[in-house]
């Protein structure tokens, strides 16, 4: 069973479309299928790079399915080890995510973007918090929002539950790229591509050194450098002499991942 999440492999990049009419909202049984598929993401050698994004041209996904709430599904349940929808806070998590947002993202749908790692909106797209205006506490959203804009600027987003266009976004620097409507995933897809030409190691320890040094100062951040595998890995692999033989020799690098 989908639960209305439908994933599409091509080559090293994992496509994983949420596809739930008539707004792609997010149920306890969505949820707990997307955290499969990002642990499966994580933990398959064969890919590299996830894209995520919404089925239709309306609505990327609002969050949470308030007709479930309704029915009776909790806020506190369980909605998988990486929290609601797999993005909140992923189990070391070390490759690219890329969300193609596609329309509305809001609630918990805006959380899922905030937990990718390159954002391209159609321009049509905007966000918003509106867990305020029903009483609900946008956990994830709280956390990663001021770190991510200016503080007062996430503070008066959380408080009024207000929407934020594309441009905005983009001006706050929360959005890589706005593209048309229409040409998001073409857009995602590029980016995604574009990795997947790239080493593979560096990507992991990219990402590994960002999660711990996030909240860090920069001498304690370049302490603990050393002591990361992904960091190691990168500092001891064949792909670092081959990055600068082919470098020296003028010629694109053949990466082997190790």
């Amino acid at each position: 069973m989908s639960d209305g999440i439908n994933t599409v492999k091509d080559g090293a990049v994992l496509e994983v479309i949420i596809d739930r009419p008539k707004a792609n909202a997010i149920d306890l049984k969505a949820s707990r299928r997307l955290n499969q598929i990002v642990t499966s993401f994580r933990d398959d050698p064969d890919l590299r790079i996830a894209i995520i994004t919404g089925a239709g041209d309306r609505f990327f996904s609002p969050g949470w399915d308030l007709k479930a709430a309704a029915a009776g599904e909790q806020s506190d349940s369980d909605w998988g080890v990486g929290g609601f929808a797999g993005f909140n806070y992923p189990r070391n998590l070390n490759k690219p995510v890329i969300a193609a947002v596609n329309g509305i993202a809001c609630g918990g749908g805006f959380e899922i973007v905030l937990g990718t790692d390159i954002i391209v909106m159609e321009e049509h797209a905007k966000f918003a918090l509106p867990e305020i205006n029903v009483g609900v506490l946008a956990d994830a959203g709280t956390i990663k929002l001021r770190r991510r804009i200016p503080y007062h600027v996430a503070v008066e987003f959380l408080l009024t539950g207000r929407w934020m266009d594309a441009a905005e976004a983009k001006h706050w620097g929360l959005a890589n790229h706005v593209v048309a409507k229409g040409e998001g995933m073409a857009k995602a897809r590029e980016i995604a591509h574009q990795l997947v030409a790239g080493p593979p190691l560096l990507f992991p320890a990219i990402k590994q050194l960002l999660r711990h040094t996030e909240m860090l100062p920069e001498h304690e951040a370049f302490e603990l450098h050393d002591s990361l595998d992904a960091v190691q890995k990168v500092i001891r692999s064949d792909d670092l002499k081959e990055g600068t033989r082919a470098f020296s020799e003028k010629r694109a690098p053949r990466w082997t991942g190790r």
